[in-house]
């Protein structure tokens, strides 16, 4: 679903954020990505949303290169995912069912159906009691899960959270994570930035750690440090391990190198004006003609039908018609006896021949 290649990203101010990053991550995964403050990760989450374009390499999320995308297809982009702010930026002058509601009015959504959405993700985080509270009657936590209500509103397939706990207790650290894990088992690949290494050593996800704008560390089911492995010293590896030779080596044939596969062109991002043409497009054109076709030669498959009908029975007239006219046939009579018959009577026979 996502896919980094060979990312660089260097400021205005000539500081290498990312330096050369590869990665993806599949569909339903939940992943930590962590580091010390500069090393890189917020940079990283933000070329994920797009709020940052890489200065080299390819994003790529669902097959489409977003860090070539148009800036006008940026905001059609971030519809599709859910993002969660450790600052949690609500508006003070909007209740929480309000502030989630927002999201949709922006893309048009119909009222009716809207109110139905906010209801669904307000029980989802536990806050429809809260439906008409403004921002400051809530604690940090609570905000926070309307910052979360809101992301899921769209029913996004990633949701990217840059420190959703920075600001909150641990207590409450906790049952937010709960509660994005939840949003993960759905099926939503949910990325999370933190340092609190606490949760991230509890919960054993995959582990990307990011250092001076590099991927130093890529492990599934790992905590906040990476864990000590024990290798054999070189010394036993070099005696025991025997050496690695290749087939050609051996038999002295040249293996063929294969066959350099060319990577079809990445697809464009879709816009919305393109996705009403694809709806409102007619029929293939192609479909089109075969159908006209097919109609064309059934019809003319009838005509021919009615033709040759009225042909044979032309012609069957013709038959009768000429039988009519013929003479009858000698002794065509079966009863009556021919006169080349010996029982024939020589009277008649003898006028006959007269």
């Amino acid at each position: 679903m996502i896919r980094f290649e060979n990312v660089h990203k260097t400021y205005k101010t000539g500081t290498d954020a990312l330096r050369g990053v590869t990665f993806s991550i599949r569909d339903g995964e939940f992943v930590f990505v962590i580091g010390k403050s500069g090393s890189g990760k917020s940079t990283l989450m933000k070329c994920i949303t797009r709020e940052e374009k890489p200065t080299e390499g390819m994003v790529i999320i669902d097959k489409y290169c977003i860090s070539k995308m148009p800036r006008a297809l940026v905001p059609i982009l971030r519809r599709q995912i859910g993002i969660i702010y450790q600052d949690f930026r609500l508006i003070e002058t909007k209740t929480v069912k309000e502030n989630i509601a927002f999201a949709g009015e922006i893309i048009g959504v119909p009222r009716k159906k809207l109110n139905q959405m906010v209801d669904i993700v307000l029980g989802a985080v536990g806050l429809r009691d809260k439906a008409d509270s403004l921002p400051q009657e809530l604690s940090g936590g609570e905000q926070q899960r309307v910052a979360i209500a809101r992301a899921m509103l769209n029913s996004p397939k990633l949701i990217v959270a840059d420190e959703p706990t920075g600001n909150l207790d641990p207590e409450t650290s906790e049952s937010i994570m709960a509660l994005l894990s939840e949003i993960n088992r759905t099926g939503t690949t949910v990325i999370v930035c933190t340092h609190d290494s606490n949760l991230v050593d509890r919960m054993k996800k995959r582990v990307i750690e990011v250092d001076d704008g590099l991927i130093i560390r890529d492990e599934k089911g790992s905590g906040y440090t990476a864990e000590e492995k024990h290798s054999l010293p070189q010394s036993m590896i070099d005696e025991f391990v025997p050496e690695v030779v290749s087939l050609s080596e051996i038999t002295g044939v040249k293996e063929p190198l294969p066959e350099e596969k060319k990577e079809e062109p990445l697809p464009e991002f879709p816009s919305e004006e393109t996705k009403e043409k694809e709806e409102k497009k007619p029929a293939k054109v192609e479909e089109t003609i075969t159908v006209v076709a097919t109609k064309k030669e059934k019809k003319a498959e009838k005509k021919a039908e009615k033709k040759e009908a009225k042909k044979e029975e032309k012609e069957e007239k013709k038959e009768d018609k000429k039988e009519e006219k013929l003479p009858p046939k000698k002794n065509e009579d079966p009863d009556f006896p021919s006169d080349e018959d010996p029982d024939f009577p020589s009277e008649i026979k003898e006028d006959k021949d007269k």
